[in-house]
């Protein structure tokens, strides 16, 4: 099975219509959404991770394309710079997948890149600017 994480940007025309359902249901994939910002008749952006047969996932990038969606793939990863970090725990509740978490013992904030799916929503909280992104 394949993976990929991609970018999704919605012209006005496109933000309303099902797009999600018909890569499940005609090329049967499986969406995963990490992070949207829709709005109505003007714009939508969707960070997806995107799961199924390769052959699968080229039909439905070019059932994307062919919509009129902007597809680009997720780039950049997140880098936690202890020398910075506080550990206030203002990012911890923010992180959908606690690759951002707090030691109940020591109260220091730790970062497991292996769970991160580069949401960007430790970087918009935190105040120290200890979390931010570097493209790979």
């Amino acid at each position: 099975m394949a993976k990929t994480k991609l970018v999704l940007s919605f012209p006005p025309s496109k933000v309303e219509e099902p797009v999600t359902y018909h890569l499940i249901k005609d090329y049967d994939l499986m969406v995963n959404i990490l992070r949207a910002s829709i709005d109505p008749l003007q714009q939508g952006r969707m960070v997806v991770d995107l799961s199924g047969d390769e052959k699968q996932i080229s039909r439905g990038l070019d059932y994307l394309k062919q919509s009129g969606v902007d597809v680009e793939p997720l780039t950049g990863e997140i880098r936690h710079l202890k020398e910075l970090c506080t550990s206030c725990t203002a990012c911890v509740p923010f992180c959908p997948t606690k690759a951002l978490d707090v030691d109940r013992k020591s109260w220091l904030v730790s970062y497991d890149p292996e769970k991160c799916v580069v949401c960007h929503s430790c970087v918009e909280v935190c105040i120290y600017s200890a979390v931010e992104i570097y493209p790979q």
